[in-house]
Order: C-alpha cells, then sequence, then structure tokens
C-alpha cells in the first residue's frame, strides 16, 4: 500500500515536472524533492479542495460533459501554488493548460505504470 502511494507521488511529480517544462507560465523552483513536495501538497488540496469544487460543480460539469473539470483543476493547481512559495503561476491560462498537460501526462503514465494489484483469474 505505501508502495502504491509513493508510485502515485512520483507519477503526479513527473506530470508536474512536464508541465513546468512545457507551459512558460509554470514555474517551479527546486529539485526533484520540490516537485515530490508539490505532488504530496497538490494531492492533499485535490482531496479537500477538490471534492469540494467538485460537488459544487456538479451540474455546470455535466452540462459541459465532464468539461468543467479542466477549470476545476487549474483553481486547484492555483490553491497549491498559494500554499507554496516554490510553485508560481502566470495566469489562471497557465493554470487551465498545466491541468490539462498534468492530466494527460499522469493518465499516460497511470496507463504504463499500472498502479493498482491485479487480482489473478482462477
Amino acid at each position: 500500500m505505501l508502495l502504491r502511494l509513493i508510485l502515485r507521488w512520483l507519477i503526479a511529480s513527473a506530470a508536474i515536472w512536464a508541465a513546468a517544462a512545457l507551459v512558460p507560465g509554470i514555474h517551479v523552483h527546486g529539485g526533484f524533492w520540490t516537485y515530490l513536495w508539490l505532488a504530496v501538497l497538490l494531492g492533499l488540496v485535490n482531496a479537500i479542495l477538490g471534492t469540494i469544487l467538485f460537488i459544487l460543480t456538479l451540474p455546470l460539469t455535466v452540462l459541459t460533459l465532464g468539461l468543467f473539470l479542466l477549470i476545476v483543476n487549474a483553481i486547484v493547481l492555483e490553491a497549491t501554488a498559494g500554499l507554496s512559495k516554490h510553485l508560481t503561476i502566470d495566469s489562471f491560462w497557465d493554470a487551465i493548460l498545466a491541468a490539462l498537460v498534468i492530466s494527460i501526462v499522469s493518465t499516460v503514465l497511470n496507463w504504463i505504470v499500472p498502479v493498482r494489484r491485479r487480482r489473478a483469474v482462477d
């Protein structure tokens, strides 16, 4: 269980690194441990604020066929930047683009490196 949690943090760290590398308005000040810290912080903020925003914006999310979740993820990313001095975001549009990059990279890495243990078929 601990190994899966660490693997999720590493995947999130890689996704944040990709967003910082690809989006010009995203700046991370630090090295590997900073990315790992930001992954942990992003996970905590997403678990608390992301859940609240998801519930409050559920009708709008359904109306936009899920596209509004990108805005919710950008807000969560902005909140993470507000809580950490190591992450700065220039504009909200940069946050939206970074949220998209983080989502895509996380999805691809979770697909390549399955985090969940698969059950053996009897």
